[in-house]
């Protein structure tokens, strides 16, 4: 029982009990109290707060909560996924790692070469990562607050060093980037285990072959038609997908610009392209069964080396990492899926930081960037004009990392 006495001075007296005690009688006396003194105006807030601190009533939530997490794949020989805690202002904590079961491959700044290495799927409940260097993909369930994963499969790539990973609802399609034939295979995932099964017959080709050095795969937000980019040959590679998840009627586009590496995209099957070795973006829309027909050509931002490229939910914004000048560039993407350079240099991460993975939190307030010779993870707030603002940076990343995902 709270029970308030007034006097006739501008105080409210709330005296809040503690403990009890039986008298001789048998009746419950209060023990200890708590006597507090409040101005009339403030007592709202002064009631919740001392309500609180006695845990008669939940305390606030901490600016610090945990609302969502980030995952870097470490790609060392033991595989294995660091696990990020993401409070609600973006501040970045290490909560853990998981081991994939599989082995990564390669070292230094950008060793594999690509884009989608680690990737979310299934509204953020399943994380796949690709393990290069055993030839093989993992599946973990993403549980709770996300900083719980869980493996539940492992299973071949179906080809060399598998690089980037592509996810549609339940379909899956796998790069694999080496080997005599660097391919494409694709999977269902089985809803009620996590499992992936081959879907026998899907493998495709890489039209450049050993000189592919393709960097990503991805579907169209439709899930129409998958996306490749081949570093190697400066081409686009598209494959329509059918109703049974085979891709079929396979187009090749020339590259707008030097080195296409990644990508992704904005409305209306827009695809935004980095150009690594011209330091540029392009646009091209992706129609159906026809080559991707380009809209804006090879923009330069005047930075070296772009790789990563995430595009906003809103559509309106892409980032690129610049891997060789050591940091991010914004682009605005207008109406009919035009760019228009917003900010060469939207964050400088510094000279020889070598920043390549990036990913944005689920709500996509958030960017977070590996900086690969830092060893960290860096965060950004996203501001509604595309500007970033610096929020977060987190340490703990091992050289030769490749693959960052954000929820």
């Amino acid at each position: 029982m709270i029970t308030f006495r007034r006097d006739t001075s501008k105080y409210i007296y709330v005296i809040i009990p503690l403990s009890f005690v039986a008298n001789s009688k048998g009746r419950t006396m209060m023990r200890t109290c708590l006597v507090f003194r409040a101005v009339r105006p403030a007592v709202t807030l002064a009631l919740g707060t001392v309500l609180a601190l006695v845990g008669l009533v939940p305390a606030p939530a901490s600016a610090a909560a945990t609302t969502g997490a980030v995952y870097v794949l470490t790609n060392q020989k033991s595989n294995a996924v660091l696990i990020y805690a993401r409070a609600a202002d973006g501040t970045l904590k290490i909560s853990g790692s998981v081991p994939t079961g599989g082995a990564g491959l390669g070292t230094g700044a950008d060793p594999l070469g690509s884009q989608g290495s680690l990737v979310l799927g299934r509204w953020g409940r399943l994380l796949f990562a690709a393990n290069a260097g055993s030839n093989d993909l993992s599946v973990f369930a993403v549980k709770g607050s996300a900083l719980d994963l869980d493996l539940l499969d492992r299973a071949s790539s179906g080809g060399t060093m598998p690089v980037s990973i592509a996810v549609h609802g339940s379909l899956v399609y796998v790069l694999n980037a080496a080997g005599t034939t660097p391919n494409i295979q694709g999977f269902f995932v089985d809803a009620s285990t996590g499992h992936l099964n081959h879907l026998a017959g899907s493998e495709r080709p890489l039209p450049g072959g050993k000189a592919s050095s393709a960097a990503e795969v991805a579907f169209t937000p439709d899930g129409d038609t998958l996306v490749v980019t081949e570093k190697g040959t400066n081409k686009i590679d598209t494959w329509h997908v059918n109703d049974e998840g085979f891709a079929e009627d396979g187009q090749v586009t020339d590259s707008s610009g030097a080195t296409p590496f990644g990508f992704d995209f904005a409305r209306g099957d827009v695809v935004v392209v980095s150009e690594a070795g011209s330091g540029t973006m392009s646009s091209y829309e992706v129609e159906e069964d026809q080559p991707v027909e380009p809209l804006t050509r090879a923009l330069s931002d005047t930075q070296k080396a772009d790789c990563w490229v995430v595009v906003t939910r809103s559509g309106k914004f892409a980032f690129t990492t610049n891997t060789g000048s050591g940091s991010i560039s914004s682009y605005q993407i207008v109406r009919g899926g035009y760019l228009a350079l917003l900010n060469p240099v939207a964050a400088n991460t510094g000279a020889g930081t070598t920043p390549v993975d990036m990913a944005l939190s689920g709500g996509g307030r958030f960017l977070y960037v590996r900086e690969a010779m830092k060893g960290v993870v860096d965060g950004f707030q996203v501001e509604s004009d595309g500007s970033l603002t610096p929020v977060t940076s987190a340490k703990g990343v091992p050289a030769g990392a490749q693959g960052v995902a954000a929820r």
